[in-house]
């Protein structure tokens, strides 16, 4: 099996954001092509846009769960709690790590505006983004190992 956590590295420092970093290394699990995957998670890279809102690692990895573990029943509130309570721990034991699932805190209170950052050997010295993402990544490898899917979840080739 693939480490997700390498592989999401890799993405990121070839220039994917943190969400997408995240999201496209779990194609093989997911059953998701990689555009798909990157247009999927696109909007959340620096902390939904560039806002500094939830980290965008945080939020590929809740958006690779929700594709393998989520509900899909209205009004199914057991699965709806049991997924929470997967979105809870993952968020915790993120936060536990790194202090804060929120962009702006890890980074020390950046500058919020659409201007991407250049992707420069600076930014990567200065940016604990790519550090991030692996975490992301490691968390949603440890969890998938302990509760292993009844069925591949490939969804379709979207």
């Amino acid at each position: 099996m693939i480490d997700h956590s390498v592989r999401a590295g890799e993405l990121f420092l070839a220039g994917y954001n943190c969400s997408q970093s995240v999201v496209v290394a779990f194609c093989d699990v997911t059953g998701l092509t990689e555009d798909f995957a990157a247009k999927l998670s696109s909007s959340f890279g620096g902390g939904m846009g560039r806002m500094r809102e939830v980290c965008g690692a945080v939020s590929g990895m809740l958006t690779v769960a929700g594709l393998l573990y989520g509900y899909s029943t209205p009004g199914d509130d057991a699965a709806k709690r049991a997924h929470y309570t997967l979105v809870q721990a993952l968020a915790g034991q993120f936060r536990e790590e790194h202090g804060s699932i929120i962009c702006r805190e890890i980074l020390k209170n950046p500058p919020s505006d659409p201007n991407p950052t250049p992707r420069t050997a600076e930014f990567y010295k200065t940016r604990p983004c790519a550090r991030m993402v692996m975490t992301a990544a490691r968390l949603l490898d440890e969890y998938i190992a302990l509760h292993p899917l009844e069925e591949p979840s490939h969804g379709p080739d979207l």
